[in-house]
């Protein structure tokens, strides 16, 4: 059961909480507006668009960004003036133990990690699309690229090929390759293929078909053809930062089908793994915090939160070390994420075990 000491703490917990981060997001929108008020009003971008399209989805991304730090900051303050106003000692001294001091703490800890879970993975994904489109379409600054020497594999045993895919939905030096228990049964080679908007479906244009049916081969050819394919131009689209436009549903699959094509997905797995650590944080950040802030030393509360700073960007350094781990192949990316909360969890742990002595 919850008492009232319990619902008091949790009120705090998650009061400090919100409010650092409302004031957060407060200071980050109004730099973000004198960074951008000149393209604003050079390309006159309409107001409406620039409240509703803009800023009211840049929230979400900087309430997720900040939470851990701010997580950490509102459990070391407000724990902190507790211990200074002897509340806690209170508290102990009535009978209530260490332990059952933590059950307060965890509730808000999870109401922030589950915060955190479903901002990273259903909320802010549609919002960075909703950005990234405004900056399309009123800023004109979109960074997208187009892939080159394309070699993937579409389905199971059909494999495509393209020299280069071009803006205007063309793809040069097309070649699909099938195989048969890893025999080579077709082969299709055309100078170019189109995309076909209206109809969604590819054309081939001037092809060479070479069938093989043992020691036997055919060659067709032909001017023009139409053909569904699994895959679509979004395919060799190449979007800056395009996995923070994904939900976790769209990840999955995109991790799954990139795997098919024989695609790098390391920067997909850090994403998904990256969201499910950060959101765990919130509870070893809480525990480390709790175990700081529950007592009286000499520095006050100004100790209690320059260390509470200290240990939140150590965690964020350590968590971008353990990236470039991963991008460079040296570790798995779900062991790259969790590493950090390994680490300081056993942190957590033992700050624990002294505190609760």
């Amino acid at each position: 059961m919850l008492h009232k000491i319990d619902f008091y703490i949790i009120k705090k917990f998650l009061g400090t909480f919100f409010y650092a981060i409302a004031l957060i997001i407060s200071i980050s929108i109004v730099f973000d507006v004198s960074e951008n008020i000149d393209d604003f009003m050079s390309k006159d971008v309409p107001v409406r668009a620039i409240v509703f399209d803009y800023y009211l989805n840049f929230i979400p991304y900087f309430a997720n960004l900040f939470s851990g730090l701010f997580t950490f900051i509102a459990v070391i303050y407000f724990t902190s003036k507790l211990a200074y106003d002897t509340e806690i000692i209170a508290i102990l001294c009535s009978g209530v133990s260490f332990n059952r001091l933590m059950r307060p703490y965890l509730i808000g800890a999870a109401v922030i990690a589950l915060f955190s879970y479903l901002l990273g993975n259903y909320v802010i994904p549609p919002a960075n699309l909703k950005k990234v489109e405004f900056r399309n379409q009123y800023i004109g600054n979109s960074n997208d690229k187009k892939e080159t020497n394309i070699h993937r594999q579409i389905e199971p045993g059909l494999f495509v090929y393209l020299e280069s895919y071009t803006s205007n939905d063309v793809g040069y030096k097309f070649t699909i390759e099938k195989f048969v228990d890893r025999q080579l049964v077709s082969k299709l080679t055309s100078e170019y293929i189109k995309w076909d908007r209206e109809n969604k479906k590819w054309v081939i244009h001037n092809y060479y078909i070479r069938d093989i049916n043992g020691n036997k081969e055919t060659i067709r050819q032909g001017v023009q053809m139409d053909t569904t394919l699994n895959m679509t131009p979004d395919d060799y689209l190449i979007v800056d930062n395009v996995v923070e436009t994904m939900t976790l549903p769209r990840l999955n699959a995109s991790i799954t089908s990139l795997k098919l094509r024989g695609v790098n997905t390391i920067e997909y797995e850090i994403e998904k793994h990256k969201r499910r650590a950060s959101s765990f944080s919130a509870f070893i950040l809480t525990i480390i915090g709790v175990s700081l802030a529950s007592r009286k030393v000499k520095g006050g509360i100004g100790f209690h939160l320059g260390l509470g700073l200290l240990m939140s960007f150590s965690y964020i350094l350590f968590m971008q070390v353990t990236t470039v781990f991963t991008t460079s192949g040296m570790l798995a990316p779900w062991m790259a994420m969790w590493i950090p909360n390994i680490v300081y969890g056993t942190l957590a742990l033992y700050l624990y075990h002294r505190a609760s002595r």
